[in-house]
């Protein structure tokens, strides 16, 4: 489905008149371990998913499924509670229709997390990564089909995805909290099933540090609708084939859980400064 500009105009009309006046600046789309995130915003307004026009409801493990708008870390935000994928059956046009909408609604900067497969055989999970890039070679883009050129151009530039001067944030932020914070490259793998362990050769032999079923249709969205992006991932296991042992969303939920507080603080830290 290709939405009209008028969709993305009803849905931040919805979304306005339920904030009263109160316009967010940040967007965040919490992966897993963070979505409690959304629960510690001060003055929160809980929008679920399901009341807004036109938008999609996550259907994902762990995922609450609403929007909440408020303050935390000192910036006004609108905090996504779960995120769509495409392998829950979404296009990826819908998998980043929110962003679009929360442009519309006031936002300038994505501050966005997943949890990831860790390819680089020199860290291990656990780790936090910046994502400096990324590596999308799979099916369509969600900017297929009609330019809206009310968010952006025909052709966008995608030399610098996530912005160079909220990467220093982050860098900034995990020094002073004393955390390791790696950086690399993540690569987006449709999902849901983990990537084979050939498929995660392939990936390193490609460059990537990573690999994800998430957060790179948000970012292309985001950069295409002038937005700043920041990225982050939980390394919360080792990609297949690196250890002999099978994945588990279970592994991944629990090594979520466990770096949770951590990943907050970072978050956290560079909101105060964004």
């Amino acid at each position: 489905m290709s939405y009209p500009f008028s969709h993305y105009e009803e849905s931040a009309n919805y979304i306005t008149s339920r904030l009263r006046g109160f316009v967010p600046e940040i967007a965040m789309v919490l992966g897993s371990g963070l979505g409690y995130l959304g629960d510690t915003v001060e003055d929160p307004i809980a929008i679920p998913y399901g009341d807004i026009p036109h938008f999609q409801v996550s259907t994902a493990p762990g995922h609450a499924g609403r929007l909440v708008c408020g303050t935390l870390g000192g910036k006004k935000v609108a905090v996504m509670q779960g995120r769509m994928h495409h392998y829950e059956g979404y296009s990826f046009e819908d998998v980043s229709y929110a962003i679009r909408v929360l442009k519309l609604v006031g936002c300038t900067t994505l501050l966005v997390t997943n949890a990831a497969g860790c390819v680089n055989r020199d860290w291990a999970a656990g780790d936090f990564m910046l994502l400096t890039d990324h590596i999308k070679i799979f099916l369509d883009s969600p900017l297929r089909g009609e330019n809206l050129p009310q968010f952006g151009t025909r052709f966008p530039d995608m030399s610098k995805v996530y912005t160079p001067a909220l990467q220093d944030i982050a860098r900034e932020s995990a020094k002073e909290l004393g955390l390791t914070l790696r950086e690399g490259v993540y690569c987006y793998f449709p999902g849901p099933q983990f990537e084979t362990p050939a498929e995660v050769r392939a990936a390193r032999i490609l460059g990537a540090d990573a690999v994800g079923m998430s957060t790179v249709p948000e970012a292309i969205v985001a950069v295409h609708a002038g937005m700043n992006v920041l990225g982050f991932s939980l390394l919360s296991n080792m990609g297949a084939g690196i250890l002999d042992q099978p994945l588990s969303s279970e592994e991944v939920n629990e090594m979520a859980e466990s770096r949770k507080e951590p990943f907050a603080k970072l978050i956290l830290s560079c909101l105060e400064k964004l």
